[in-house]
């Protein structure tokens, strides 16, 4: 797979019929390695490894509605009182990053009203603050470190 622009993280993988699979600690199963699902493992250590929040914490791959229409969402980062802090996006590294991404991020969170976005290819990331009250979000450098609230 793909070098991304994360730091080295360790992975489990397994290959059956000729596919390759690597374990999600987080569904806690083998999922087919595509490179969309490298992309979201990378996102899902960075969340455990270097912003230190609790797999407890973290959900992978959930369906939501949307408009009345069934969606699926990346990766979400809840707050201990269930709120959803972090929603994220991956997309893979050939999928260059554009509008429509942040379109994309942006009507799932009119229904799930997370605080921070993240969007990545893994090679690009682009965080966000929401700012409800203007209707708007605000680009940042980094995401907030787990703390606890």
């Amino acid at each position: 797979m793909q070098q991304l622009n994360f730091s080295t993280y360790h992975f489990r993988f397994k290959n059956s019929e000729n596919k390759v699979s690597i374990f999600d600690e987080i569904r806690k199963k083998f999922i087919i390695l595509t490179p969309e699902e490298w992309v979201r493992q990378h996102v899902v250590q960075f969340l455990l490894e270097e912003k230190k929040y609790p797999k407890s914490l973290i959900n992978v791959e959930k369906v939501l509605k949307v408009n009345g229409l069934r969606k699926r969402y990346d990766v979400v980062v809840y707050n201990s009182d269930g709120s959803i802090f972090i929603l994220i996006e991956c997309k893979a590294p050939e999928i260059k990053i554009a509008q429509a991404t942040f379109d994309q991020i942006a009507r799932y969170n009119m229904t799930m009203k997370a605080q921070y976005l993240m969007v990545t290819n893994g090679l690009n990331h682009y965080f966000c603050q929401m700012d409800f009250e203007n209707e708007k979000y605000q680009f940042l450098t980094e995401l907030p470190l787990y703390q606890i609230r």
